[in-house]
């Protein structure tokens, strides 16, 4: 009952998130995040993804790594029940659990190998970058979607009702970067529309000026009103 286990990270995830603020909280929300799972050493082999092609999502298992130091809590506060009740860690994904494990759907788009390297092509993810990837199984719909499950307290999808505007400085930098990211714009948008904010600064009147980063840019926006965010500058620095 009380045996160790180790495991080795088979695969690194590349991903637009260079941090944990503006991760979506689930993956399938943000269709235009685009990323990669480079697999590793052993299992860097083509005789692993043989037939894998074949499916249009897979289930990722992670380590939630950049909260490792940071240990776990029995309790814990969930965003869609306002951070300001506590349950139970395991009634929750939080990242803080007695294991750092995660898992994700996303979409598999493709599978390459070139120069020796396998990498999948997924989107739609909710992964940090340099996530160390556990274990890759493929989605089977017929037996992972279930209708009629009850899911407590986050029965139905978020209500996102955010709106995002670019201001004129912003669209001229994103012009920039068009050719490098091409759905960059609607990268931001959909990000912003699931408000990334702490949950207890959700619909109140709030004057901060925020920073997140997605590849190597600092996109910095405000909120102008309770609905509607405005995207002030896309830069390597943040500027107003």
């Amino acid at each position: 009952m009380n045996q160790d286990y180790t495991f080795s990270a088979i695969g690194l995830v590349k991903s637009p998130y260079q941090e944990k603020f503006a991760i979506p909280r689930q993956s399938g929300l943000v269709t235009a995040a685009k990323g990669k799972i480079l697999l590793q050493d052993e299992a860097n082999n083509a005789d692993l993804v043989r037939g894998l092609e074949t499916f249009s999502h897979i289930w990722v298992i992670f380590v939630f790594s950049a909260t490792l130091k940071q240990g776990w809590k029995p309790l814990v506060k969930p965003p869609r029940l306002g951070g300001n009740s506590k349950i139970g860690v395991l009634a929750t994904r939080s990242t803080f659990r007695p294991n750092p494990i995660g898992m994700s759907v996303v979409k598999l788009d493709d599978i390459t190998y070139q120069n020796k390297q396998i990498t999948l092509h997924i989107s739609a993810l909710d992964l940090l970058n340099n996530t160390p990837v556990l274990d890759i199984k493929p989605y089977i719909p017929y037996s992972d979607a279930l209708h009629n499950a009850q899911a407590g307290f986050a029965q139905l999808a978020p209500d996102t009702k955010i709106t995002v505007r670019f201001s004129s400085k912003a669209k001229q930098q994103l012009k920039r970067f068009t050719q490098q990211y091409p759905q960059l714009t609607a990268l931001i948008t959909q990000v912003l529309a699931q408000d990334p904010r702490p949950a207890y600064k959700q619909q109140k009147q709030d004057d901060k000026i925020y920073g997140m980063a997605l590849y190597d840019l600092n996109i910095c926006w405000q909120m102008q009103s309770l609905t509607q965010a405005e995207v002030i500058s896309v830069t390597h620095n943040c500027q107003k």
